[in-house]
């Protein structure tokens, strides 16, 4: 996410070498979802680089791999998996959680499998699994027992929040493709363990955008309250205001809680000069 071209000579400075980009965006934002390990699993090497551009702090939450999630739908991918969290070790403390995104085909029948799943995976981690099933969300019978699968190892539920994104139809060829492509889910902001975690999707408009995320500002506010540390992703069709936008987030929960530590100050994008 954080080689995305559009923010590159206006929150990452250009010309940046590759290796040097995440570093530049930990300048902005402290957390980033690790999309690109749905697709590849990668190099042991990437990762430590990952590591070498981020304070320990940093939080990373990197999804499993689609081989393990949407093509062997969580059995018969063991081997596969291995290779993962090898390869994912050397970000250490900064696996804030491993995200089980599962397909929408993954309903009520399957909670078995995840169950079991959950149960063999390593202790030594936090997991944060995201469903898109509808009756994960309107039944309640089931949303009980998805929880109850949760619970025996700790794990969150992750919400995406697609309703200020649906509420009124796209205006840009980036919406248009987003309108086609992301779940249609009911709000839920109940979280399960003391780390909750959020996706937000907002609009290519920002006006829309801060307006969509303002039941989430209380929410966030009172989790901190609670002791909890919760962590938001936001997200617009193109992405392109995503870091600024995020900044403008933590600063309004901020308002609301000013003992909540400041983001760190982004480095100078451009050149340095006397005038």
């Amino acid at each position: 996410m954080w080689t995305l071209r559009s923010w590159q000579g206006r929150f990452l400075p250009h010309p940046l070498p590759a290796h040097e980009r995440l570093r530049a965006y930990a300048g902005w934002c402290t957390a980033v979802e690790g999309n690109t390990t749905f697709y590849a699993t990668p190099a042991r090497e990437t990762v430590a680089s990952w590591a070498r551009q981020t304070a320990p702090d940093f939080r990373f939450v990197a999804k499993l791999p689609k081989v393990v999630t949407h093509e062997r739908r969580l059995s018969g991918a063991d081997e596969e998996l291995r290779a993962f969290l090898h390869a994912i070790e050397p970000l250490g403390p900064r696996l804030h959680a491993l995200w089980i995104q599962l397909p929408g085909s993954f309903g009520p029948g399957d909670v078995p499998a995840l169950t079991g799943f959950l149960r063999r995976l390593p202790t030594d981690h936090r997991y944060a699994v995201e469903v898109r099933h509808p009756a994960f969300f309107t039944d309640a019978r089931v949303v009980r027992t998805l929880e109850e699968a949760l619970g025996t190892v700790g794990a969150e539920w992750v919400p995406f929040d697609t309703t200020a994104f649906f509420r009124t139809p796209p205006t840009s060829d980036a919406e248009r493709e987003a309108w086609s492509r992301k779940p249609r889910t009911p709000l839920r902001t109940r979280a399960l363990t003391d780390r909750p975690i959020v996706r937000y999707l907002g609009r290519d408009d920002p006006a829309r955008t801060v307006e969509g995320w303002q039941p989430w500002l209380e929410q966030v506010t009172g989790w901190l309250r609670e002791g909890r540390s919760p962590t938001f992703f936001l997200h617009t069709p193109d992405n392109a205001d995503a870091p600024e936008l995020a900044r403008r987030f933590h600063d309004a929960v901020r308002a609301r809680l000013p003992e909540l530590a400041a983001l760190p100050e982004p480095p100078p994008v451009g050149p340095l000069t006397l005038f």
